[in-house]
Parts: C-alpha cells; structure tokens; sequence
C-alpha cells in the first residue's frame, strides 16, 4: 500500500455505566452533532433491557454484539481482469462496527414506539440469536462460504 493506516483513536468509556462499547454505540446513534439526545437515546435503551430481562443491561449489549457480529466476509479484489470476492477473517474492530451498523439499520425497520424501545427490542432479540441483524450475520457467512473456493486469492 502506498499510504499509511491512519492510528486508531482511543474512546473514553461512557459516563454512566463505565465501558467502551456503550461509548461507541452513542456515538454511532449520534445525528447531527446531538450527543445529549444519542446518550439519552442509548441509556432509556439500557433501562428498558434491564427492565424486560432482568439481567445487567450491559451484559446483553455485549452479548449482542458479539451475536451479530460477523467472522467472515467477502470482499472484492481483481484478479485478471475479473473481479471475485474473497473469503476474509473480519478483525475485532471491524466486527463490532458491523455489528452495531446492522442492529441500527434492523431498528430503523422495526414497528415501535420510540427509537429506544426499537433499539432495545433489537438488542434482545440479538442476544437471543434472533432479529434483522442475526439475518444479516448469516447472509454474510453464507457468502463467505460459498466463495471458499476463491480464498487463495488472499491478499
């Protein structure tokens, strides 16, 4: 490559219940620069689970994420002249940033009445192996699966 992998920035856990992937999560729901609103969104969604399971909401959260998050996916390299997806391993940073775009894109299709309440019924069902988002995780491997005869082509 010609250029250098620009360094990973390092996130704060969040204020309330002191970890990283609650951090990274209000800062994935975040919309134009409303940080207060993501937090309120995230944290009446961690107070719902808690409610619903009765187990320690952040417990759960993690439990989704490492659900949905993917172990292999397929991506693109051209090979003469033809372009074949290549089977690849899906690093700890990537997948939980796969995870938790699938799990807001199922929310945003799901009937509810807040956002929250949307969120925290597609973070259940995650933890459950269930929901839009397990879908997704599966299609991925399928497509990994069934391009394994391509995996050769690492690059």
């Amino acid at each position: 490559m010609r250029r250098t992998k620009p360094e990973k920035r390092v996130i704060e856990p969040d204020l309330k219940y002191k970890n990283v992937n609650v951090q990274v999560l209000i800062h994935h729901v975040l919309k134009k620069g409303k940080k207060s609103t993501a937090t309120g969104i995230v944290y009446d969604m961690l107070e719902i689970v808690a409610e619903k399971t009765g187990k320690d909401p952040v417990e759960v959260l993690e439990a989704a994420f490492k659900n949905v998050g993917p172990v292999m996916e397929v991506r693109p390299r051209r090979v003469g002249g033809a372009t074949y997806q290549i089977p690849m391993e899906v690093d700890a940073h990537r997948r939980l940033t796969l995870a938790i775009r699938w799990i807001l894109a199922g929310t945003s299709g799901r009937g509810g009445r807040s956002f929250a309440e949307k969120l925290a019924a597609e973070i259940m069902d995650a933890a459950e192996n269930q929901g839009s988002a397990i879908k997704k995780r599966e299609e991925s491997h399928k497509m990994a699966e069934a391009n394994r005869a391509f995996s050769h082509f690492r690059f």
